[in-house]
């Protein structure tokens, strides 16, 4: 029989780069698309972000986004393109979507630097 080295219900980070918990808005745009759809921000990372909605979007789409956060005392984004890389179908007791693994596949520099504060103002809380 083979037993794990991690104690039951603990779970090893996989990922090259460890995700932030938050709870932010997104504003959301299926390429060529001409409207914008909102969501919410569950975790992000350097690489990517988990996006709740619901909008029911395939995988392997490719979507402009917007991530709004608090700055100070005003309003901030940050924006990348991304693809769905993976989709769940999610529900809580009052609230019914999906879960969408996102994949940045373009940020520019500045956008970056906004993502990684944004990161770097979050693990100090």
């Amino acid at each position: 029989m083979r037993f794990s080295m991690e104690k039951l219900g603990e779970k090893r980070e996989r990922r090259k780069t460890p995700r932030k918990l938050l709870d932010l808005p997104l504003e959301y745009r299926i390429i060529d698309a001409p409207y914008a759809h909102g969501g919410l921000v569950v975790n992000v990372s350097e690489a990517g972000l988990l996006l709740q909605s619901v909008k029911n979007i395939p995988v392997g789409t490719k979507l402009d986004v917007a991530v709004l956060f608090p700055k100070g005392y005003e309003l901030s984004n940050f924006n990348v393109l991304a693809e769905i890389i993976w989709k769940d179908l999610y529900w809580k007791e009052d609230w019914e979507g999906y879960q969408y693994g996102l994949k940045f596949i373009q940020i520019r520099e500045e956008e970056y630097r906004k993502l990684k504060h944004l990161l770097d103002d979050r693990s100090e809380n």
